[in-house]
């Protein structure tokens, strides 16, 4: 696969014929998991080449829809974990699964070089797309919320849902109100056009196009500055006292494409 980046700066993922055929079938990689899984290698050094041969977007499944992309640009990596894990479920030990599953952590600190080794470059840049579209822009909200709400508490007004509407005019130039149709719209029907009844896949979807429509409105130093803010907010959640724990997944630095280059 080949990656390019579009009109909004985002990389985009696109099959190549040039780079050995199509991926292995899904049942291939399940198959080449299950016979390496805590026999030829650690589980999760398994489970990421496995990630890294997938070729589903979604399916359905045991009574569920698993979406592993999201605006066909961004990898939900734990989600697409989960899955693989559920088809190996005497290998991984329950607590390992549920710091995988709950805090991104592997039990062994392979960092964020390796982990792009691991699962090729191409599925990296996806999961970039998905860490600072989806991840980051919604610690970005939440900060930009408790900003509105403490100028609205020092002025003495009481909270209200206002500052979520206050929220994402400062962030997008429009309340969310106004937004969330918007969006239903140019997915053209995908996800209905009920706001209220959203999924959360759905309300994921809306996270990135909401990403996208902040690097296109502003200028590439505001938005560097606002994703910041977002980083410094998400390391704040995470910060239990267990940041050497090990790995713990922690993305330092700005390099998305999108804020690399922004056209």
């Amino acid at each position: 696969m080949t990656f390019t980046v579009d009109d909004t700066g985002v990389a985009v993922i696109s099959p190549a014929g040039g780079e050995g055929g199509a991926l292995p079938a899904y049942d291939h990689v399940i198959e080449r998991l299950r016979s390496r899984a805590g026999l030829v290698e650690p589980w999760y050094i398994a489970l990421l080449d496995a990630i890294g041969r997938w070729s589903l977007p979604n399916e359905e499944l045991w009574g569920r829809n698993w979406r592993y992309v999201i605006g066909g640009e961004a990898l939900d990596w734990i989600t697409l974990a989960h899955r693989l894990c559920l088809s190996i479920p005497d290998v991984v030990p329950p607590d390992e699964l549920e710091a995988l599953l709950f805090y991104g952590r592997l039990p062994e600190d392979i960092g964020p070089e390796r982990f792009r080794q691991l699962i090729g470059p191409y599925r990296y840049t996806a999961h970039l797309n998905f860490w600072y579209g989806v991840v980051v822009e919604e610690a970005l909200q939440l900060v930009t919320e408790d900003s509105i709400r403490k100028s609205r508490l020092a002025r003495c007004y009481g909270d209200s849902d206002d500052v979520v509407e206050d929220a994402h005019r400062h962030l997008y130039g429009e309340t969310r109100t106004n937004l969330v149709p918007q969006f239903l719209s140019d997915a053209e029907g995908i996800w209905g056009y009920d706001a209220q009844n959203l999924s959360l896949v759905a309300w994921q979807e809306f996270t990135y196009w909401l990403f996208k429509r902040r690097i296109r409105k502003w200028h590439p130093a505001r938005v560097a500055s606002d994703t910041r803010r977002g980083l410094e907010r998400l390391r704040e959640l995470r910060d239990d006292g267990n940041a050497s724990d090990p790995g713990l997944f922690v993305m330092n630095d700005i390099d998305l494409p999108a804020l690399q280059k922004i056209k």
